[in-house]
């Protein structure tokens, strides 16, 4: 049974995280041209474009992607639920589940995409690499109104490390 959980919870989790990237890479406008993200839209169309067809984009906010992270998270709250409890959960239960873990899928893939940017910045500094550019203007808006009162020390830019610190102090209260 928890070899069954695992999976579910990976697999729903994985596109839950695809979508995720989606939404935030449309908020930061990110290059779509970028061979990752057109992968990553094209593997969300499926449920973002049925959505938007019936939900208009709110200023710069796509809300048929927003709907789509809620509902994935629904949907992976209510079957690792029924998984758990071998029966339906509570309404209540449902939507606590479903706010938390879109905060910590949210958290995790802040905290993720800076330590993955920062090493891509230490091993292939100044060349171009699809995966940086799309981290790079993920993690940017983040990281940017941290520079400005760290500022780097011989090169090195702290920002980073002082953001993992304050999503994980955010995990760690949100629980």
């Amino acid at each position: 049974m928890r070899a069954l959980y695992f999976i579910i919870d990976t697999l729903i989790g994985m596109y839950q995280l695809v979508l995720l990237l989606r939404l935030l890479m449309q908020l930061t406008r990110a290059d779509f041209r970028n061979p990752i993200a057109r992968g990553i839209v094209q593997l969300t169309n499926p449920l973002v474009l049925p959505l938007r067809r019936v939900l208009p984009p709110l200023r710069r906010i796509d809300s048929a992607s927003v709907v789509a992270v809620l509902l994935v998270a629904l949907f992976k709250v209510w079957v690792l639920q029924v998984l758990l409890i071998h029966g339906v959960p509570s309404l209540q239960t449902l939507l606590r589940g479903t706010l938390l873990d879109s905060i910590d899928v949210v958290l995790r893939t802040y905290l993720y995409s800076m330590i993955l940017n920062a090493i891509l910045s230490f091993v292939a500094p100044g060349n171009y690499s699809p995966a940086q550019s799309i981290l790079a203007s993920i993690c940017d808006p983040v990281l940017n109104p941290i520079r400005k009162y760290i500022p780097s020390i011989a090169g090195l830019d702290l920002s980073p490390f002082w953001a993992c610190i304050a999503i994980q102090a955010l995990r760690i209260l949100v629980g």
